[in-house]
């Protein structure tokens, strides 16, 4: 979430995005969905090629939290500039930005208007923005809800490593002084027991 909060500000986006992954992902980054999406943000397998998000038999960097969080907002500003609008780039995310430009196209022909509650649309999309709105209250104001959140410190969980040549998963988590379940839950993108060393 702090890596996240950072690069929405860094951005200038609206930090309330950060709160995406909740609905796509519940923020598990090896969540998978019948339509194959992946990873924190679900991204399906051609959206995130076209976002460089490689996926092949030694990784799928839909999982990893940085790559993929870079792609999501990537694709989330993308759609911003392409609909103008923060709730229909929301419904693009979940729903497709053809699907939600057809359906505007249909509005505007009934004469009816051209906003995100005004769409026909599938019920998950519909629910989508409310969805991230409970969230955004929830977390906001926890005790009005009857629920107590763990703290979060506003620090780094993680940091990156640099690697220059391939190792062994194992020895990897020797290095870095944690567990073996603790290091994979950390490099969530990679599919076998050795990381290779990314092609330069």
């Amino acid at each position: 979430l702090y890596h996240i909060v950072d690069e929405l500000e860094r951005r200038g986006m609206p930090t309330e995005l950060a709160l995406l992954p909740f609905v796509e992902s519940a923020f598990n980054p090896l969540a998978l969905s019948r339509s194959q999406a992946s990873g924190l943000w679900q991204f399906i397998p051609s959206t995130g090629r076209h976002y460089k998000l490689e996926q092949d038999w030694w990784r799928d960097m839909r999982r990893d939290p940085i790559a993929s969080t870079n792609a999501a907002l990537d694709y989330l500003s993308y759609l911003y500039e392409f609909q103008g609008d923060w709730y229909l780039a929301l419904a693009s995310y979940n729903w497709g930005e053809g699907s939600v430009r057809r359906a505007l196209e249909r509005n505007s022909k009934e004469g009816l208007e051209l906003d995100y509650r005004a769409l026909k649309m599938p019920e998950e999309t519909r629910n989508y923005v409310p969805k991230l709105q409970a969230f955004k209250n929830i977390i906001a104001e926890p005790h009005k809800y009857g629920i107590t959140l763990p703290p979060i410190r506003n620090t780094p969980y993680f940091i990156t490593v640099k690697k220059t040549e391939s190792i062994d998963v194992d020895v990897a988590a020797q290095l870095a002084e944690i567990t073996v379940d603790e290091f994979r839950e950390l490099n969530p993108a990679h599919n076998r027991p050795v990381i290779k060393v990314e092609d330069e």
